[in-house]
């Protein structure tokens, strides 16, 4: 723990609040719940720009059909912004995917009533059936028909956890990378919504140019440590940014616990810090240290 330390800055995430939902999506094998998996999780690495951030969770080993599945997490600003995301998301990619069908995966009271607006695509011929006080449509299609339940559960969750690995060269740094991602996505719950769940261009908020509201974190850019008030340590050559979204803070924590251990304890990592704003944006503020001895006690 105390070798760990001397790398580890003190300073804390700062993360927001988000809603979130878990999607189960079936398929008549693992190839095509992947390719619904992956379609609906596509273009989804920040709000920013892409409306929502989704990402692969893992398998389900049990589902309500018996077939395959394949769990999928989205997360979006607001309760109006993810059932927008959804509609399109199961519309475009699920309902259209062979063999598709798609489950509500979260136990939750608050439901967004996504495939009862999606019936309609089946142009009067959908039927509907309640099983354990769940509804499912039954949608026509040419396939066969595809099975969309009616409400998804949504909650309170947590966007924006991150840590920033700093190293001596491109290679260590992605090398770490690569190691905290393995180890952070044991974590149910929790998604690395970037390519591979790295993100190389890490944002602040504001720009020199008006009408932009987030540019490159220029603190954090090696290149331009001699025109920035940035304090990058010395030998610092690249930066790779770990994003974490999770359905709990508690399950953020522990996924960012994780992923820390292991880049950590790789080669040519010289810093692990995170990306915050002063604390004047997120509603969590994530300390870094505190993680690690809650971690080092459990």
């Amino acid at each position: 723990m105390n070798s760990m330390l001397s790398v580890l800055e003190d300073t804390f995430a700062e993360a927001f609040k988000m809603y979130g939902t878990r999607l189960v999506i079936t398929a008549v094998n693992e190839q095509w719940a992947m390719h619904a998996a992956k379609c609906i999780t596509g273009f989804a690495t920040s709000v920013i720009g892409c409306g929502c951030e989704a990402g692969i969770e893992g398998e389900v080993e049990r589902t309500l059909d018996g077939r395959f599945g394949i769990s999928v997490l989205i997360f979006s600003m607001s309760k109006e912004s993810l059932e927008k995301q959804l509609l399109n998301r199961i519309g475009q990619c699920v309902l259209t995917c062979p063999t598709a069908s798609c489950f509500n995966g979260l136990d939750s009271e608050d439901k967004l009533l996504v495939g009862k607006k999606l019936r309609y695509f089946g142009d009067g011929f959908q039927m509907s059936k309640v099983i354990g006080g769940r509804r499912f449509w039954r949608i026509p299609v040419m396939e066969g028909e595809a099975v969309i339940e009616e409400g998804y559960g949504v909650t309170e969750s947590v966007g924006g956890g991150n840590i920033l690995i700093l190293a001596d060269s491109v290679e260590h740094a992605l090398y770490a990378s690569e190691r905290a991602v393995s180890s952070a996505k044991c974590i149910n719950g929790v998604i690395l919504p970037f390519p591979g769940g790295v993100v190389r261009s890490g944002s602040k908020v504001g720009s020199k140019y008006k009408f932009l509201h987030a540019s490159t974190n220029t603190a954090f850019v090696p290149q331009l440590r001699a025109h920035t008030s940035g304090s990058l340590p010395s030998g610092v050559r690249s930066v790779m940014e770990i994003v974490f979204d999770g359905l709990s803070l508690v399950a953020v924590k522990d996924a960012m616990r994780l992923a820390i251990e292991a880049a950590a304890e790789s080669e040519g990592v010289l810093k692990i810090s995170a990306g915050n704003y002063g604390g004047n944006l997120g509603k969590y503020k994530i300390y870094l240290r505190e993680v690690m001895e809650v971690g080092n006690h459990a």
